[in-house]
């Protein structure tokens, strides 16, 4: 779904968009930034020279394997150097990395294997205690396009990305109005959307976000969250990082037992967080023994950080709050450094482009007025136009003048600042891994012993939101352990199991015969503690 002609040639006469690729954008850092440090992960440290010819190799021994332009790639990486060569390399061949996170499982990576009918699928050996190679054969099964599994580590049956390194070959540069990449939704239907993003699109996403952000080549930007997720890779995350002549820092593991030493080391200048995350620092922080005086910008994103620990941040941290609402469709909202406390706490900031045009509007789609609540409709110049291969859903997510119904509930201040008061549709925020509640309720109903489920969302003071699964049982009820053991057994992400069982005899149901989501919520919000096995929780996270 292409901009407009008219469109794309006005956000190229207005310097939004410069006619670049990602990979040729890379060349260009390496020739201006050369020996400056790129990427430090553990005790290796490469510097843009370096990175810039590991990405030349390996896109040579993709290539030699028969990796192609347009071909679909899933990539599902930790925090390693090889996340951000492979991203590189497949942009330079003009191949499309579909982006998968750490935390997916058989479920996801086969849905998105099939789906993009992708060729390739890259993984780590292990992390985690989890053996991604398993997951690779099982989805190899199922997935008959497959032809290549990648490994960093120890390949096992399969081929191993250190052993892709070639002579460098001549490469023909993609268009830059082609899609670079596959960013996934957050998935308010079903299994997540494949959101198409352009080079020159996302480009300018990591160019002005990182103005936002302030960054210059003394950045050092920590990755603390997966950089395969958005707000991590270009918000401006890693890339943005590299595109300032900054350097980025990777973290395998949020924790602050290993993020705290990497701050006071590498003197790290900006990280991105989400709330939990966040709050974990915080409290980390009063017992903490390291040098965390470098920080001077702190983003928090991926759902609404409270004003109470918002209060917090610079007296705990000793930095600025940059608070972040995006997504990965485009949209950036996001305070500013040099605005004052009371923004920063209490709203999400600003649109980052002055292409961005947004409307706030009733559930008629009628625009209404600042301060009252709507939902959030966007276009620009880094907001995409549609799903891939998903025309009748985007017939009913974009209005037929291109701006994306984001499903966000928000109010505009007279300033121009968001706050973000909830979702529109039946997904679930858990501290900012998105659950549509949907999918996992055909999960449940596939439990022999389950007649009815509903998911729906309680809060918490940690995670924002977690979710409460509502069953109707066939006789005997499962346990909470017994239905986090039969999920994880059919491939679902541990972040999906549910934190909580209530079981009921019959749900509330609307006027119309539905179930009625909002009056679950009340009840099982306002009952005492449903079934709560913290042991099979524990696990399901494992």
């Amino acid at each position: 779904m292409p901009w407009p002609a008219q469109i794309a040639d006005d956000y190229r006469l207005k310097g939004y968009w410069e006619g670049l690729t990602l990979g040729a954008l890379l060349r260009s850092w390496a020739e201006v930034y050369g020996e400056r440090t790129a990427l430090v992960s553990g005790e290796d440290r490469l510097s843009y020279a370096q990175f810039d010819s590991r990405v030349d190799r390996l896109a040579a021994g993709l290539v030699k394997r028969g990796i192609a332009p347009g071909e679909r790639i899933v990539v599902q990486l930790p925090n390693i150097p090889e996340l951000v060569s492979v991203l590189f390399a497949l942009f330079r061949i003009g191949a499309l990395p579909v982006m998968a996170l750490p935390a997916h499982r058989r479920n996801e990576i086969s849905y998105l294997c099939d789906f993009s009918e992708a060729v390739g699928y890259v993984v780590a050996d292990r992390f985690q205690g989890f053996d991604y190679r398993r997951l690779a054969s099982e989805v190899q099964d199922a997935a008959p396009a497959l032809e290549h599994v990648f490994v960093a580590g120890d390949a096992g049956e399969f081929e191993a990305l250190s052993d892709m390194d070639e002579d460098p070959i001549t490469l023909p540069d993609p268009d830059a109005a082609d899609v670079a990449l596959f960013l996934l939704s957050g998935g308010t239907t079903g299994p997540p959307k494949l959101i198409p993003r352009t080079h020159e699109d996302y480009a300018y996403n990591l160019r002005v976000s990182g103005e936002v952000a302030g960054l210059d080549s003394d950045a050092v930007y920590l990755a603390a969250l997966p950089a395969a997720h958005n707000f991590a890779l270009g918000c401006p995350g890693v890339l943005g990082t590299l595109r300032a002549g900054g350097k980025a820092v990777l973290a395998l593991t949020g924790s602050p037992d290993e993020t705290f030493p990497l701050i006071e080391r590498e003197r790290v200048t900006i990280t991105a967080l989400v709330p939990p995350l966040a709050l974990m620092w915080m409290d980390a922080a009063a017992h903490n023994n390291h040098d965390l005086s470098s920080l001077e910008l702190v983003q928090v994103g991926g759902s609404k950080l409270g004003a109470e620990p918002a209060r917090r941040i610079r007296p705990t941290l000793g930095c600025t709050l940059q608070q972040s609402f995006g997504m990965a469709e485009g949209l950036l909202s996001q305070t500013r450094p040099d605005d004052t406390e009371g923004i920063r706490i209490i709203s999400q900031g600003r649109p980052i482009s002055p292409g961005d045009e947004i409307r706030v509007v009733d559930s008629s789609g009628q625009d209404i007025r600042d301060g009252e609540v709507g939902e959030l409709l966007v276009r620009g110049p880094y907001t995409t136009r549609g799903y891939y291969r998903a025309l009748d859903y985007n017939k009913s997510v974009f209005t037929s003048d291109g701006f994306f119904r984001t499903g966000d509930l928000v109010k505009l201040t007279p300033a121009g600042n968001l706050i973000i008061e909830g979702r529109a549709r039946d997904v679930i925020n858990r501290g900012g891994d998105k659950i549509a509640a949907d999918e996992v309720e055909d999960h449940l109903l596939a439990h022999p012993a389950i007649r009815g489920a509903a998911l729906v969302a309680i809060p918490d003071n940690v995670m924002g939101e977690r979710t409460c699964a509502c069953v109707i049982p066939r006789g005997q009820p499962p346990t909470l352990r017994e239905i986090a053991q039969f999920l994880r057994g059919r491939g679902l992400a541990a972040y999906k199991v549910p934190d909580r069982l209530e079981v009921l005899d019959s749900f509330p149901l609307t006027g119309v015969g539905k179930v009625s989501k909002a009056d679950l919520r009340a009840l099982v919000s306002g009952a005492p503690s449903g079934e709560l096995d913290d042991q099979a929780t524990s696990e399901a996270s494992v």
